[in-house]
């Protein structure tokens, strides 16, 4: 039975592995010495982009993705073999695209970072909110998981320098741009969604994102890979098998394709800024870009195709209850009604300990 000072966190555990132990006890002798495997992802992206239609898949569950609320949780399990305990892959999805930022703290704690991957899930379908999106996610994410280590390693400094050192793990110890970019803290996958929308874009607006998107998931040391709901594509096996890469620790896909008239898969590690080539503008464009760093350069160049749209609505969102797209008129009606009436409880009460302390004063 859960404790009251549970979280939502050890309830999850406690759950997961009552669940395990069911039938566990004949079994104990055989599996003696195997290792159990726990594993987050955390999956973010734009709203609406197929975060949770991915997860599915890569879970084996036939069922129609709902819109998600907030921040959602839930589970799969996979078999080592014969009489083993099953690795338990941990799944966080954030709702909202960027107006939940702040619940990226729950998922990642000290306890789940070692074991712990991001996903990031981009809509190629609308490239417009594609730089925004990918920035504010991927900036506050590594802002939490860089405070995660530090806080680790003021304790021990040791395990914290060795999750740094993990991060170079996908990076071949002889590429030649090792001293040229800046891995991720957590290993990441960027996956570019809706390409069956997505491959009837104008070649050349195609090649703009197919080649920032390179850029970018080699300078974070990150995998990339684009998917669709199209089974025709036969992109569902490629997503599972980089899915279950990141859950369950399985091998790495060698598969690769950079054709940018095709849908990208390249594993970290993989590319290259030669084979990436300059952002997509000429010389004299570039040369009127005012820019500090290589990943400010590329920002500018991908803007200028693809303007950011005003997003303020989103940022003012922090209460899901206030979102648009959960509206519900009788709820809704309640909601400012019970508002209204704990506004004037809270002037009546501001009020009555004005006149207590008024008559306190006078006596």
């Amino acid at each position: 039975m859960s404790r009251f000072s549970d979280c939502l966190w050890d309830i999850a555990i406690s759950e997961v592995q009552k669940k395990e132990n069911v039938g566990k006890e004949d079994d104990d002798d055989d599996a003696e010495g195997a290792e159990l495997s726990e594993r987050s992802v955390f999956f973010l992206g734009n709203k609406n982009g197929g975060k949770t239609t991915i997860i599915l898949r890569c879970l084996d569950r036939d069922e129609a993705p709902k819109p998600t609320l907030a921040l959602e949780y839930t589970f799969g399990r996979r078999s080592k073999g014969h009489n083993t305990p099953k690795d338990i892959a941990h799944f966080w999805e954030l709702g909202g695209g960027t107006s939940l930022l702040d619940l990226i703290c729950i998922p990642i704690t000290n306890n789940s970072i070692w074991m712990f991957s991001i996903v990031l899930v981009l809509d190629l379908s609308n490239p417009n909110e594609l730089w925004p999106t990918m920035e504010n996610l991927l900036q506050a994410t590594r802002k939490h998981v860089e405070k995660v280590i530090a806080e680790i390693g003021k304790t021990n400094s040791k395990t914290a320098n060795q999750i740094k050192q993990n991060i170079w793990r996908s990076m071949p110890k002889d590429h030649p741009d090792r001293e040229l970019i800046d891995p991720f803290p957590v290993p990441l996958l960027i996956v570019g969604s809706k390409y069956d929308i997505f491959q009837d874009f104008d070649s050349e607006k195609r090649k703009i994102v197919c080649k920032t998107l390179r850029f970018v998931a080699h300078y974070y040391g990150a995998s990339l890979m684009f998917t669709s709901k199209s089974e025709a594509l036969m992109l569902k096996t490629v997503t599972r098998a980089f899915i279950n890469q990141l859950a369950f620790g399985l091998d790495k896909s060698k598969s690769m394709s950079v054709d940018h008239s095709k849908p990208l898969l390249i594993p970290a590690g993989l590319d290259s800024l030669n084979q990436i080539g300059s952002p997509p503008a000429s010389d004299s464009d570039l040369a009127q870009f005012r820019a500090r760093t290589p990943m400010e350069l590329w920002k500018k160049v991908y803007e200028r195709s693809f303007p950011p749209k005003n997003t303020n609505c989103n940022k003012d969102v922090k209460d899901p209850a206030k979102d648009p797209q959960y509206a519900e008129s009788e709820v809704d009606a309640m909601r400012t009604q019970k508002d209204q009436e704990l506004e004037q409880y809270k002037k009546n009460v501001d009020k009555s300990w004005r006149e207590m302390a008024l008559e306190s004063h006078l006596r």
